[in-house]
């Protein structure tokens, strides 16, 4: 046999596998979630780790108002490999998916689909009656992507209590924290206050602050001299006598909280200079003979138009 004619994958010596070379994904993965439903393997999952320490994984449960994108699956899925190595470390782990079925991005959609494109206007919300249709069609829109969000997860491959979801809108749910509430009223921790909401005077509902996109604003910005009341004596006149008249320097975007100020924050892992104004223009903020405390690193910049000595 010549070399051109000879087939060299038999000099090849691989382990040899009923595994096809091809792993035909499309086909294969939902074999093997039917498999798994077929072996009710999250009962089989519970049962194994019955009595054993729990592992609890708190879920934040995603909004239940359209189909599942990119990161709910990185999401979903390593959680799911969370959850699976702490059950394969004796644990027993187990995961209840939730959902998310109340506040604007749902009624947002509703207004979208039933009223804003047919040219619908919206309900008067402050109607009793119309607030009630209202949120009933939220409940069924919520239900109806519930439904749709659950097949998509499983065909992920989250294992799950699929059959038994939390959601936030389940009567049970909203009792639940009824009860909670109470329970600070009757041990005297709930108390009346005074606090700003959000609220959207175009959707006329209340607004999340992770709802809320402010408009760029530039703010102004004030440099501050704190001067220094009391030091710990340094043993050395010369730094003793300039922290007598030394001032700490603090730079702010925020100067109406000026006059509430109770404090000057430092770090350990900051390095602190103290300087002494040596020359600077007669129109500059600095003044010969000032002495302030600030960051090193910031030296530079606030003393452009001035020199100083450390």
């Amino acid at each position: 046999m010549t070399d051109a004619a000879r087939d060299y994958s038999e000099t090849l010596f691989l382990p040899k596998t009923d595994f096809p070379m091809r792993a035909g994904l499309p086909q294969k993965e939902p074999e093997i979630l039917a498999r798994w439903q077929k072996l009710d393997l999250y009962e089989r999952l519970r049962a194994a780790a019955r009595g054993r320490a729990k592992f609890i994984l708190h879920d934040g449960p995603p909004y239940a108002n359209g189909n599942i994108h990119i990161g709910h699956a990185l999401n979903k899925i390593l959680k799911d490999v969370v959850t699976r190595s702490e059950q394969m470390l004796g644990y027993d782990s187990n995961y209840v998916p939730g959902w998310d079925c109340h506040g604007l991005p749902i009624e947002w959609k509703i207004e979208e689909e039933n009223y804003r494109s047919k040219k619908k206007p919206k309900p008067d919300l402050s109607d009793p009656q119309a607030m009630i249709e209202f949120r009933k069609e939220c409940r069924a829109y919520a239900q109806h992507w519930l439904e749709v969000q659950r097949e998509e997860f499983k065909r992920l491959g989250v294992e799950g209590d699929w059959q038994h979801p939390y959601t936030t809108m389940d009567f049970a749910s909203e009792a639940q924290i009824a009860r909670e509430l109470m329970k600070f009223a009757q041990n005297g921790t709930l108390y009346r206050g005074s606090k700003p909401v959000m609220w959207s005077v175009v959707e006329k509902t209340a607004l999340a602050e992770a709802e809320i996109e402010y408009e760029d604003y530039v703010s102004d910005q004030v440099w501050v001299k704190f001067p220094v009341r009391r030091f710990a004596i340094t043993e050395q006149p010369e730094i003793d006598r300039r922290l007598k008249t030394a001032a700490v320097l603090i730079w702010t975007t925020t100067p109406w909280t000026i006059p509430g100020n109770r404090a000057i924050s430092f770090s350990p892992k900051i390095r602190y200079g103290l300087y002494e104004v040596t020359d600077a223009p007669p129109e500059n903020w600095a003044k010969v003979g000032d002495t302030f405390i600030l960051s090193e690193k910031l030296a530079e910049d606030v003393f452009q138009h001035a020199r100083v000595k450390a």
